[in-house]
């Protein structure tokens, strides 16, 4: 009796041991078909954003073959200073409306704001996007204070070594709190733009004006 029942638990114990050993063997099957899986997905994913990238690099490549092509076609070639009283220049601005004439100082800082408007922010001159130039509006002859005279429609011409002499149009003219940055958004839908930036006589507001690139 007592070698039945020990043969009994036995058979017990090798067949709890026998479903134990099915159940790991099925779960060391499911975590693999799970690792297949991601990492099918992981080299998927990985094409799909080389893919991605390709396309994005050749439409850059294709935009900047068109912008070089429309260059040397388009516009004409102007020699400016490249320092202007110890500070380099990355483009000369004209506003014929208010006669203005200058240089535009390739980095911001408040000293080179005391000698001629610089870059502030965005693209380069001439490039697409949204090309921010500040000054004071000081009365000196290479500044902004007269950039209170202008309307919608007058021109002015952004001047630059890489692509030469630009056209544009103004556009809007604004004024907004000091804190109000969204005239530097570079969106502009693929475009050419000049944004003017100055302080009003009281320096409590600033003087936005808007420009864009002149249609053929």
């Amino acid at each position: 009796m007592k070698k039945t029942k020990k043969i009994l638990n036995y058979v017990i114990i090798g067949t709890i041991f026998s479903i134990m050993l099915w159940f790991a063997v099925e779960e060391y099957k499911d975590i693999q078909i799970k690792k297949q899986d991601i990492a099918r997905k992981t080299l998927y994913d990985t094409q799909n954003v080389s893919t991605s990238q390709e396309d994005q690099n050749k439409e850059k490549e294709n935009e900047t073959n068109q912008i070089l092509t429309g260059v040397a076609k388009e516009y004409p070639k102007e020699e400016i200073m490249e320092e202007y009283r110890g500070y380099a220049v990355i483009a000369k601005l004209e506003i014929p409306k208010i006669n203005l004439e200058t240089y535009i100082l390739k980095q911001y800082s408040k000293k080179a704001l005391n000698v001629s408007v610089t870059k502030f922010w965005g693209a380069d001159p001439n490039q697409i996007g949204n090309f921010c130039v500040a000054g004071h509006n000081f009365q000196n002859k290479n500044m902004f204070h007269n950039l209170r005279n202008l309307e919608i429609g007058n021109q002015l011409s952004i001047s630059d070594q890489l692509i030469g002499k630009v056209e544009y149009e103004i556009y809007d003219i604004y004024m907004v709190q000091p804190e109000d940055v969204s005239c530097l958004s570079q969106k502009t839908n693929g475009k050419r733009e000049v944004t003017l930036i100055t302080c009003t006589t009281d320096s409590e507001k600033r003087i936005i004006v808007k420009a864009r690139e002149e249609e053929p």
